[in-house]
């Protein structure tokens, strides 16, 4: 580092996904947010790839150069939206995101950002979802492992459709300290 000189940012790539954002209060917010974020990029896979066709060359390239992947989506029945799906069946391949000679992610963090519709407690043995919310994430910890990937504890807003404005501006305010924090490290 050049004295005088700001310290080099690290690349922070958000792949967002949601396939209605006009109807998003949530994770809409969430991406306006972090496109002001320096040292963050953003990817709307719904705004890029409509037709699900992925360019994978362009969008590991992209991954390449990152510090930290963060997946930005709402919970959809379990699990992430399709194109989401479609984007880490395509992108995360073996030889390249794991496997032999797949380290091109080994050692970059994964930072999952979420809303549910369902209140926490929706997320009980005795809630309607039948389990804790962790029981939905091995999918995400499992990706992140095998692609050799840090885990960072996920930032999820339960009850989407219910916050109070004043709850949903503490969590986008949450989402900008730490995503400046990973840009920044």
């Amino acid at each position: 580092m050049t004295a005088g000189l700001p310290a080099p940012v690290r690349k922070v790539l958000v792949v967002f996904a949601h396939a209605a954002p006009q109807r998003s209060r949530v994770n809409r917010r969430l991406a306006e947010a972090a496109l002001k974020v320096p040292g963050v990029e953003l990817v709307d896979l719904y705004d890029t790839y409509p037709d699900f066709y992925i360019d994978v060359a362009a969008e590991q390239e992209q991954l390449a150069d990152a510090a930290t992947l963060v997946l930005l989506h709402p919970i959809q029945w379990y699990g992430m939206p399709a194109l989401l799906k479609e984007w880490v069946d395509m992108v995360l391949v073996p030889g390249w995101a794991y496997g032999a000679g797949g380290d091109a992610l080994r050692g970059k963090g994964f930072w999952l950002v979420s809303s549910t519709g369902s209140p926490a407690a929706a997320y009980a043995p005795d809630g309607a979802h039948g389990y804790p919310f962790e029981a939905f994430l091995p999918p995400y910890r499992q990706i992140a492992a095998l692609c050799g990937m840090d885990w960072i504890a996920p930032h999820i807003l339960h009850a989407a459709h219910q916050s109070s404005e004043a709850l949903l501006d503490q969590h986008v305010d949450a989402f900008v300290a730490r995503l400046s924090a990973l840009a920044a490290a």
